[in-house]
């Protein structure tokens, strides 16, 4: 029996002591269907009584110092991949446009990580247990970044990944996929399809899968940005954090790590956490307080996050009840402008999901709901080099110049 950490079942409550493999709960995966959201998600626990008691005090800096392997659920740190995963910068931003925002900004950038996004931690997290357990061949379902991060992380850890990827994937993403060495496969459809031949094919070929909310260990990966958050921000927390929304993983990974730091006494309370989504793409929002999930077909521009059945959406739902969290919708104008509005002030250039977050900060700036003095962070999830059509519309690049000094002054109208 695995004597560090155990799984409970966010629906049932079933607690899942194992040296094997777990995805989802026996007992509820059997009530799921194609139309919702999957039941029987599982959630990774520790002994945080043992922690508390071991480590007594100054826990959060000794956790730290051992690159928080005590909540980690893998043997050794040595077997996470040599590339630098996680320690993403976190920028401080005052002004706007020139204008003085009058309340504290931050950046998360997460596009800072080997693959360009956020799920690297992910991807590192399983792949190093995979290592641990002597797993040759992962699989997943990705839009694109999960398949470009999984396919990068186990290139560097001489791992075999498969990837299932819808065929309108960016091909930008397409591309890294490949360069990276994995084995692709367009599918004919959504996501969601490509999602559900990934676990069918697990399921026959033995094989280690992925897939967030699937695989519970995607979220201890997911989790640590609270870690360093927190860390970074001198052991104090933010008022909100603005986080863009799609299957409800990293969401829920955001609330896993500062849950984990209230559960061993570190900190007393869970911030204020902004799930944002895109009209095209609100399933979460739309059903966050219904009884019975509804699916609305999605389309928007930030494909990363354009989901019609989000797999995580049940914990992800709870976690906002629980921890009393805001939801927001922005349309894809409004993400394309953020995008812009990123770019052209701080000089980071993000994706459109990524952008979707920061669209929802300046929607509450916008409405006099961030209070004066406030601090809130916003969590850029993947670089805007993955997906150079989405900003096509609002640039227009200049017709080429004579080479001459005369030609270039009046282009300059100088």
């Amino acid at each position: 029996m695995n004597n560090k950490f155990h799984f409970s079942c966010v629906d049932c409550g079933k607690i899942i002591n194992s040296t094997k493999v777990e995805y989802l709960c026996n007992d509820c995966e059997s009530n799921n269907n194609v139309t919702q959201p999957p039941q029987g998600v599982l959630k990774t626990e520790y002994n945080f009584s043992e922690i508390k008691a071991r480590l007594s005090s100054d826990i959060f800096n000794k956790l730290e110092n051992t690159g928080f392997i005590d909540l980690l659920p893998i043997k050794s740190i040595g077997s996470l991949p040599y590339l630098k995963v996680g320690n993403t910068p976190l920028y401080k931003v005052s002004s706007l446009n020139n204008k003085d925002l009058g309340f504290d900004l931050f950046l998360k950038d997460d596009s800072q990580n080997p693959t360009f996004s956020f799920k690297d931690r992910a991807s590192a997290i399983v792949s190093a247990y995979a290592k641990e357990n002597n797993i040759d061949t992962i699989v997943a379902a990705s839009t694109g970044n999960a398949g470009s991060s999984l396919a990068g992380i186990c290139a560097s850890q001489k791992q075999r990944a498969i990837i299932f990827v819808p065929a309108t994937a960016p091909k930008a993403k397409l591309t890294q996929i490949m360069m990276y060495g994995a084995q692709i496969v367009p599918v004919n459809g959504t996501y969601d399809t490509a999602f559900d031949l990934s676990i069918e094919i697990t399921k026959k070929y033995g094989w280690y899968n992925r897939n967030t909310a699937f695989n519970p260990l995607t979220i201890e990966g997911k989790k640590t940005v609270s870690y360093e958050l927190y860390s970074q921000l001198d052991q104090t927390l933010p008022d909100r954090i603005f986080v863009p929304v799609g299957d409800g993983v990293i969401i829920s990974g955001v609330y896993k790590g500062f849950e984990d730091l209230l559960k061993l006494g570190i900190i007393k309370k869970i911030p204020t956490i902004v799930a944002v989504q895109a009209f095209g793409s609100s399933n979460i929002v739309n059903n966050i307080h219904n009884k019975q999930f509804v699916s609305t077909p999605s389309k928007t521009i930030a494909d990363s996050i354009s989901v019609d059945i989000p797999r995580n959406y049940l914990m992800a739902k709870k976690y906002l009840l629980d921890f009393e969290g805001e939801t927001i919708l922005v349309n894809d104008d409004e993400i394309i402008a953020a995008s812009k509005a990123l770019s052209s002030n701080t000089g980071i250039f993000t994706e459109p999901a990524a952008a979707t977050a920061f669209a929802g900060v300046l929607s509450y700036y916008n409405n006099n709901k961030l209070k004066k003095e406030s601090k809130n962070v916003v969590m850029l999830t993947g670089s805007g080099l993955k997906d150079l059509n989405a900003v096509q519309s609002i640039i227009s690049i200049p017709s080429p110049v004579n080479p001459t000094i005369s030609d270039i002054e009046r282009f300059l109208n100088l």
